[in-house]
């Protein structure tokens, strides 16, 4: 346990981890730890699963002609039925937590584009709004359960907080990302660039200045969603548009090919998994 605790804050590829790890014989839980380790394989499937996200929700509304409305009963089915088997798991499963993320990254991203096109609310009061249910989820979950740390999601109630603030980072990254780029008319590639250098400022605070191994976690997560759907929308946009043209169908083929092989890989490897916590 000493050991454990003396490391609790780094991984074996040295990647930013929530700094309350307990491990489950202490506290008797039966549940082990619902989620993964968070290496660069973490980082890298996340950013792709938002890209999916947005480029999928794309080409279900626009290519399927399925419409907004449709696109998200249908994917909000979709996510609760995946949602109902992640829950009933008593560990981390990688096919079906990260088949929950990329399911929810589509279905935050429609939230928020149901709220203004449907609707016609602003982008500022989405951004402000779900940054509001952003922090009311975090300030319930601490109450709670007294931390915040993602690698102590031993309890179904800590699950329900974790998945809670997921869907509210997809739909407010969405928000904020729509509006820094429809307010500043930069383009997909610059607005790209932008989030990842306020991904690369958080994880200088993080190892450089000390920043909080969990305010950067969930800073940095915020920020892989405006900047994930950014790059997807420079990939698949046409040339006309700013973008490479490689269109949602090729980006998103692309992007899920690389995703299921990452998965595969550590459902193999374990790569993700630490035995002192799974």
């Amino acid at each position: 346990m000493k050991n454990y605790e003396t490391d609790q804050n780094k991984n074996r590829n040295n990647i930013p981890l929530p700094d309350e790890v307990t491990s489950v014989s202490s506290r008797g839980w039966q549940m082990l730890s619902k989620v993964p380790e968070v290496t660069i394989f973490f980082w890298l499937i996340k950013i792709m699963a938002t890209t999916v996200g947005e480029t999928g929700a794309d080409f279900l509304n626009t290519n399927l002609n399925f419409g907004l409305t449709k696109t998200t009963f249908v994917m909000s089915a979709l996510l609760f039925i995946t949602l109902f088997f992640q829950f009933r798991l008593k560990k981390y499963v990688p096919s079906v937590y990260w088949l929950t993320v990329l399911l929810i990254s589509v279905v935050g991203t429609l939230v928020t584009d149901n709220l203004t096109d449907n609707f016609g609310v602003a982008l500022e009061t989405t951004t402000i709004v779900f940054t509001l249910l952003l922090l009311a989820t975090f300030t319930a979950w601490y109450v709670s359960e007294k931390t915040l740390s993602i690698h102590s999601i031993y309890t179904t109630k800590r699950e329900v907080f974790y998945w809670l603030a997921i869907l509210f980072t997809f739909a407010l990254g969405t928000a904020a990302g729509d509006l820094v780029a429809e307010s500043l008319n930069l383009g997909y590639l610059i607005s790209a660039l932008i989030f990842a250098t306020l991904i690369g400022a958080v994880a200088i605070a993080y190892y450089r200045f000390k920043l909080n191994a969990v305010s950067a976690f969930w800073i940095a997560y915020i920020l892989t969603r405006p900047f994930g759907a950014s790059f997807g929308d420079y990939l698949s946009q046409p040339h006309n548009s700013g973008g490479l043209g490689l269109g949602t169908v090729g980006t998103s083929v692309i992007f899920l090919v690389t995703i299921l092989s990452l998965v595969i890989y550590l459902t193999k490897t374990k790569k993700d998994v630490n035995p002192s916590v799974h």
